[in-house]
């Protein structure tokens, strides 16, 4: 391979960090990490660039995975991971685009940063218990433990069935139009009975400041928020985490993006993130693989 290895996999450098942090802007200070450590490493004596600089990132990414912790206990509101505008091909990798799900890294959260870890590289980037165990610290036996217990976990919460993209355009479709009209009737035969709504606006921006679960609380909760929102508010369907979203804009101005959950054919899940620190990077696309 030629070329600065760096350079090569930096996309999925920065795609392992996000899926383990859910920040862009975090992901972005690991990756930099990573590149000044690369450059002070004698690269002639680096058998494998990819599996290096992989343990590097997840070495500095797991560092950075405790900070967070802390501070997601003092946030406010719900907190959800950084949307991040895609290219349409990313939808084309099913195993990828459902890893940046929001719904899927919301799962992601309720690992410790160490299964979260464990689950990220060998699940979805197919890295082997020998490379994990030395990213990580531990016996590849160990390792092995961990990884079947983050999968039991994120099993028993990930969304169930398979995720149709077209379930979801036609689910946000049915949102758009709500928003464009004021008629919700073809998005409240959709919410599935235990839907639950989530809002982050960081205390920055006025949004849900606990979760409304229940399609009848949901159903009022739109039914509100449409009367309020006016004129002003536009939006339009966009590839968001590997699949489709909705960017929704106020006044011409960015307000928000929502990302839907979607089981049986039934919206389970609507996420709003409306915090313009998590926001900053959506007029431009996110280069991610695998």
């Amino acid at each position: 391979m030629s070329g600065d290895p760096f350079i090569t996999h930096r996309r999925l450098l920065f795609t392992v960090a996000y899926e383990m942090l859910g920040s862009a802007a975090d992901a972005e200070d690991v990756v930099q990490e990573a590149w000044l450590k690369w450059t002070n490493v004698d690269q002639a004596d680096v058998r494998d660039p990819r599996a290096f600089l992989v343990r590097i990132v997840t070495r500095k990414a797991l560092d950075q995975l405790r900070v967070l912790s802390r501070r997601r206990e003092e946030y406010v509101g719900p907190w959800l991971p950084e949307p991040l505008l895609t290219t349409p091909d990313v939808a084309e990798d099913v195993e990828l685009a459902d890893s940046l799900s929001t719904a899927v890294l919301l799962v992601l959260e309720t690992l410790t940063p160490t299964q979260r870890a464990v689950f990220v590289l060998h699940e979805v980037f197919d890295v082997g218990y020998d490379e994990l165990a030395k990213a990580v610290g531990k016996s590849p036996t160990a390792v092995r433990q961990i990884a079947h217990r983050a999968r039991e976990q994120v099993a028993a919460r990930r969304p169930r069935g398979i995720i149709s993209p077209a379930d979801t355009r036609k689910a946000l479709i049915a949102l758009q139009w709500a928003i464009a009209t004021g008629d919700l009737h073809d998005l409240v035969d959709i919410l599935a009975p235990d839907v639950v709504v989530l809002g982050d606006g960081g205390g920055i921006k006025q949004a849900l400041p606990r979760p409304v679960s229940g399609a009848d609380k949901v159903a009022r909760l739109f039914a509100a928020g449409l009367a309020g929102w006016g004129a002003g508010m536009t939006a339009e369907l966009a590839n968001v985490n590997g699949g489709p979203a909705l960017i929704i804009w106020l006044d011409g101005e960015l307000d928000s993006v929502v990302s839907m959950r979607i089981e049986d054919g039934l919206v389970s899940g609507i996420y709003t993130v409306r915090n313009p620190e998590k926001l900053s990077r959506m007029m431009q696309e996110a280069a991610v693989s695998r």
